[in-house]
């Protein structure tokens, strides 16, 4: 039963000496990169696109720079980090931008980003913005998956309780939220922990020496460092916590297999579709799938409307407008097959 299993999946693959450390997540937007590029050429090979094959490379690496990883980014902070923390979390420690595996970076702002910089891109190289779009909207449901397979090894952005559901998860990382209830089993958790395995003992009792005025976050941190190696301390502090559902794994069946299979279906069933069609059908299906499955995820920032509706699913509701004004005008607009760029 995977309920009784308690995350422990390590972010880092590789850590040489603490001077340079391979993470997942960035492993992972890599993958979502090269598949992107790979399928895009694809399409351009056929004629379903309208960059020309040999300028896929350049065009997927700047999409990546100062589409994803900038928007994506400011996103996170701007959307999510700022909101639940204040301004002076972010005026304290600007450097928060840089640090991508604390927190991760926003979809929406990632979407967002990518937005803004096809739209110059297509002014420049004097190409339909649209055309452009479709063609990114395809492949870039890839870029969502590899990102929430990243957020689920993370232990990141989990779920809500899910009691009697097999596959459920628990997360350590519930310990350090104080409006969930991990939050006060944690000293229980803690002792529970130091019982089980002598080495952690030896550790946590390295820390109290120090004389911290407030303990709680190292001893955390050691928590779940050693809760990654050690499968006493995984089953002392199994008791202490919830099973919640994997909600990253449900979002990257649904933002990124599912609306990749169906995209990529459209784009070579109807080669004719007008520009920007495709966008539209990505914003509105990936808007429907976001909605859905943050009513599985713990919202990770203030409810905008007293619990009804998530920060997540209340900016997905922006995305409709964007089907709607892509939709409109691919059929108002109606072209044949993509045009190519000089």
């Amino acid at each position: 039963m995977f309920a009784t299993y308690v995350h422990q999946l390590d972010p880092i693959i590789i850590d040489l000496f603490g001077k340079l450390t391979l993470r997942w997540y960035g492993l992972a937007y890599l993958a979502g990169f090269l598949a992107g590029f790979v399928l895009l050429k694809r399409l351009a090979e056929k004629k379903l696109w309208v960059m020309e094959p040999e300028k896929t490379a350049d065009f997927i690496a700047a999409a990546a720079m100062f589409g994803v990883f900038i928007g994506g980014r400011l996103g996170y902070v701007f959307f999510y980090q700022i909101p639940k923390y204040g301004w002076a979390s972010f005026l304290d420690d600007p450097l928060i931008l840089f640090r991508v595996w604390e927190g991760g970076m926003a979809s929406h702002g990632g979407i967002l980003g990518l937005a803004v910089f096809t739209f110059f891109y297509a002014r420049k190289h004097k190409v339909s913005w649209a055309g452009l779009a479709d063609g990114l909207c395809v492949v870039g449901p890839i870029g969502l998956l590899c990102g929430r397979i990243a957020n689920f090894i993370n232990g990141e952005l989990y779920g809500r309780i899910a009691h009697g559901v097999s596959w459920a998860v628990k997360f350590p990382d519930t310990f350090s939220r104080p409006e969930l209830p991990e939050y006060g089993r944690f000293n229980e958790a803690l002792g529970a922990a130091v019982k089980a395995d002598s080495t952690f003992a030896e550790r946590i009792g390295k820390i109290s020496e120090q004389g911290f005025i407030d303990a709680r976050p190292a001893y955390l941190q050691e928590l779940i460092e050693t809760n990654r190696g050690s499968d006493a301390v995984n089953q002392a502090i199994a008791p202490y916590l919830e099973p919640r559902h994997p909600s990253q794994l449900y979002e990257g069946l649904l933002e990124g297999a599912l609306l990749f299979a169906i995209l990529w279906i459209v784009r070579v069933r109807f080669p004719k579709a007008p520009h920007g069609m495709i966008t539209g059908l990505f914003f509105g299906l990936y808007a429907t799938f976001r909605i859905f499955a943050e009513a599985f995820r713990e919202p990770d920032a203030a409810w905008v409307i007293d619990g009804f509706l998530t920060k997540g699913q209340f900016l997905s509701l922006f995305m409709y407008l964007f089907a709607a004004g892509f939709l409109v005008f691919a059929f108002s607009n109606r072209k044949g097959p993509p045009e190519r760029t000089a």
